[in-house]
Order: C-alpha cells, then sequence, then structure tokens
C-alpha cells in the first residue's frame, strides 16, 4: 500500500517537473524508500528536495513509519534510460553489448533505436609496416547495449 502510493506521488511529482525522471526506486522491509532520479539538464538539490516532499508531505507518518531518500544518479551510475544518453551527447562513453564487445567513444547521435560512438584506433596498415590512425564508429541498439556509463576524466 506504502509503495503504491509513493509511486503514485512521484508519478504525479514528475508529472509537474517533466524535465525530471525516475531512474530506480527501492523500498526497505522497515518502509526505507531510496528514489534515484536523473534530470535532462542535470539534478540539483533542489530537485531532490522538490522529490522528497512531493512524497513526504503527502503521506502520513501518524499512519505509518517511513524514510525516504532522494539522490541523483552519480557521475559514475551506468545509463538505464535513452533518455539519458542525449544530455551526454560530447562525452565519452565505454559501452558493452550483450555479446560482450566493449568499445569507449565520443557519444556523437542518439537516434530513437540507440546510439552512436566514434574514437579513434591504430590499425597496421594495409600496404607496407608500421601502424596508421583510423577513425572508427560503433551504432549498437538500446537492446543491445548491457551496459553503458560515462567515463570521467582527469586532466
Amino acid at each position: 500500500m506504502l509503495k503504491e502510493k509513493a509511486l503514485e506521488l512521484l508519478n504525479e511529482a514528475f508529472e509537474e517537473r517533466p524535465d525530471l525522471y525516475l531512474i530506480d526506486f527501492k523500498m526497505g522491509a522497515s518502509n526505507d524508500m531510496k528514489v534515484i532520479i536523473d534530470g535532462d539538464n542535470g539534478v540539483t538539490l533542489a530537485d531532490c528536495v522538490f522529490v522528497s516532499r512531493a512524497v513526504e508531505h503527502n503521506l502520513d507518518r501518524d499512519e505509518v513509519d517511513f524514510s525516504i531518500e532522494v539522490t541523483s544518479a552519480g557521475a559514475t551510475t551506468p545509463l538505464e534510460l535513452p533518455r539519458q544518453y542525449k544530455k551526454n551527447i560530447g562525452r565519452t562513453l565505454e559501452i558493452t553489448d550483450r555479446e560482450k564487445r566493449s568499445e569507449t567513444g565520443e557519444l556523437i547521435s542518439v537516434q530513437e533505436n540507440g546510439v552512436t560512438i566514434k574514437w579513434k584506433a591504430r590499425v597496421p596498415k594495409t600496404v607496407g609496416k608500421g601502424k596508421m590512425t583510423v577513425e572508427k564508429e560503433w551504432s549498437p541498439s538500446f537492446e543491445e547495449i548491457k551496459k553503458a556509463k560515462v567515463v570521467i576524466k582527469f586532466n
């Protein structure tokens, strides 16, 4: 009952703020709710407070004891929804598909059913000795992607 009511309240909050969306919702045995959200323009502390209050202020603690924690998807959290890829265009992603192929490259586009990344690779020359640098692309579909995460670079 509490879980259903909390999810209903979360949906209402996301209708009010369509730039935010739910990534994960977990409820522990002692009514501990953990909500992970993301947003088209990132997530601020105010966004987390907004979502938390949308649930907290509409449930009666006298009826049932609960706690709620609202957090944003972290920088190293794998991307879960197609919607999350759009805000990461231009960033480096590491993508692994269901066949265990893994590539790291710049996310250059997001289509309705998948993404395209590109990267530079050193390959043997077709004639003669040595290697040459070529640009490669890969366009896995969302169904093929097992795991995708943003690669954080420190310069």
